[in-house]
């Protein structure tokens, strides 16, 4: 794998909770410090958060983004969290250059902030907020295959020094985040996690296969309980088509009391 691809796909847990010191997310935090201390630190960051799908894939290209608290419901230090990372107009239309050279019609978008799918997991990665960083919608289409095309595209960019960050959850059931756990649910979740942690770091799977296990992930034991709309899975399709192999790490934990996974590409 050439050290162009790197990638990170992590699960970024619920809304402003792993900021707030909350007990079942501490395994998420210490994963993420962990990561951010073993890899090289990048020059700029693309963050593909699941909080964000347009109709085709847009680039935040402002210099200084605001943040948009898209949460509610948190106590109000929620809302002050602050994390003035830079953007980088110069790379969103670089993003947007290759997006078109590769045959896909792209958007730049000045205005937009920056979700919590980047400043929650960012603040906990690299608190200084000292990296430009820029977020890449999700296509509201929500097609695999298109979102493993949109990674692919990236790989045109050539900057070694960039991290690709595809920011979702392994898990995603809104619902079963706050029922009561039973050894039914407990299969269903581990499962699926069983299935994703092969696909994504086997590497006897050839490419081809593992393309098409992810383009068909719905086929996978328990997709839908786990996964009841894609958006936060999307992300991790991103971060395939970037890499294109099997991941270099890969990372099991508890999330919300849910059995959780993160894959990391690092040549």
């Amino acid at each position: 794998m050439s050290n162009q691809r790197r990638a990170l796909f992590l699960s970024h847990g619920g809304g402003p909770l792993p900021l707030l010191g909350d007990g079942a997310h501490a395994e998420m935090v210490a994963q993420l410090k962990a990561i951010a201390a073993t890899i090289k630190r990048p020059a700029a960051i693309i963050v593909v958060s699941a909080h964000w799908e347009a109709p085709k894939p847009t680039i935040t290209s402002g210099a200084g983004p605001e943040l948009i608290y898209d949460y509610s419901g948190f106590p109000a230090e929620s809302y002050a969290i602050e994390y003035p990372c830079p953007g980088e107009p110069r790379l969103a239309r670089a993003i947007a250059d290759q997006l078109k050279t590769s045959g896909i019609s792209a958007q730049l978008d000045e205005a937009r902030g920056f979700d919590h799918g980047l400043f929650v997991p960012l603040k906990i990665m690299y608190p200084e907020a000292d990296i430009p960083c820029v977020q890449l919608s999700l296509v509201d289409s929500l097609d695999p295959a298109e979102h493993i095309r949109l990674g692919r595209a990236l790989l045109g960019l050539g900057d070694p020094s960039l991290l690709l960050i595809g920011s979702g959850f392994s898990f995603h059931n809104m619902r079963a985040f706050f029922a009561s756990e039973t050894a039914e649910a407990r299969s269903m979740n581990t499962s699926f996690e069983q299935w994703l942690l092969s696909t994504c770091s086997d590497r006897s799977i050839g490419e081809e296969e593992r393309c098409q296990r992810l383009e068909n992930w719905e086929s996978a034991p328990f997709a839908r309980y786990c996964h009841p709309r894609e958006e936060h899975l999307l992300p991790l399709h991103v971060c395939y088509g970037f890499a294109g192999a099997a991941c270099s790490n890969s990372y099991e934990l508890q999330i919300l009391n849910k059995q959780s996974s993160m894959y990391l590409w690092d040549a």
